[in-house]
């Protein structure tokens, strides 16, 4: 191939390649579309180390390249060495030295306190145990696979684990912070802009690690006020024929020996709070919207929906009783 051909082909391989680069900065899971304080300060720092790195990089090879290509054999000997030293040396060590401790400067900014709220996160096998604690409150308000958060105000994040290490991520808002069994990590965050952004557990954790997400809801405060009171309330009674109907199965099938539905006699703590259950953006920590047909997916193919989830599936339920049980548990809101 001649070199107007191949430089004709890179440059085609590059136009075509450069859209999928530039959509990795963007959308609600993206750690450079800052939503908030602290992502915006990772953000800021991201891109000065990589300008601080193209600098060195530059600085480094043009030297190279006019010592060797252009100066070559031209070059004073006695320039030689401090060239060397303060090229090769000092240069690099003052510049790196420098962002480091810029960016280390930037880490305390995530444990500052907060504003009042604390929210109590727990990594389970494979789904997010979620406890609000409003200022003041004596018990939580409790809730599963979605966080909502206030907007400009910093919120106080407890972390920790049950059984394995989980990493707690919101990239849009801010850094992750790992999940130890038996060790409680802190976390501040302080959201900016209202909208849904998407949190993932960043670190491996077992079969369904890759369908262990949540829905981050940030909200204007007075907003989010109003949907704290909601929750804390019992559920709603079932009021459709097949809502009651759903609800009978729910009592039959054993659902409140690992379920909790606040206002019920279903209290059970194995699996995830569903006393509001109807409200939430998704369904299996991430794994399926929030419709019908996948609230009726995920009762039936719970195993192949997500592998070795620890809830059995109920396939055995006729279709007229999936569809009640679906109806049911979409009503609890």
């Amino acid at each position: 191939m001649s070199g107007s051909g191949a430089g004709l082909g890179a440059r085609r391989v590059g136009a075509f390649l450069l859209p999928l680069v530039l959509a990795g900065c963007a959308g609600r899971q993206s750690a450079l579309n800052a939503a908030g304080e602290d992502a915006a300060a990772i953000a800021q720092l991201w891109w000065v180390l990589l300008i601080g790195a193209v600098v060195l990089w530059l600085a480094m090879n043009g030297a190279f390249f006019y010592l060797s290509r252009i100066a070559k054999g031209r070059f004073p000997e006695a320039w030689t060495r401090p060239l060397l030293i303060g090229g090769g040396i000092v240069f690099p060590t003052a510049l790196l030295a420098g962002l480091l401790v810029w960016g280390l400067g930037l880490l305390p900014d995530q444990r500052q306190p907060g504003d009042g709220l604390r929210v109590r996160v727990t990594g389970e096998q494979w789904w997010w145990r979620v406890e609000y604690w409003p200022e003041g409150a004596d018990q939580p308000i409790v809730s599963a696979n979605e966080i909502r958060l206030p907007a400009g105000e910093r919120t106080e994040f407890l972390l920790d684990s049950d059984r394995v290490i989980h990493s707690f991520w919101i990239p849009a808002l801010g850094g992750k912070m790992d999940m130890f069994p038996g060790r409680e990590t802190f976390l501040s965050l302080r959201p900016e802009k209202p909208g849904t952004y998407r949190g993932q557990c960043a670190e491996f954790c077992g079969a369904s690690h890759a369908w262990m997400a949540f829905e981050a809801v940030v909200m204007p405060p007075e907003a989010f006020d109003d949907w704290l009171r909601a929750e804390a309330r019992p559920a709603v009674p079932a009021e459709s024929a097949a809502a009651r109907r759903g609800a009978a199965l729910f009592r039959s099938e054993g659902c409140g020996a690992c379920h909790t539905v606040r206002g019920t006699a279903a209290v059970g703590q194995v699996g995830p709070d569903l006393t509001h259950v109807g409200s939430r953006l998704s369904l299996g920590a991430g794994r399926l919207g929030a419709t019908l047909d996948d609230y009726r997916m995920w009762v039936e193919h719970t195993g192949a929906l997500k592998p070795e989830v620890r809830m059995p599936a109920y396939s055995h339920l006729s279709d007229a009783q999936l569809d009640d049980l679906a109806r049911y548990l979409k009503g609890l809101k």
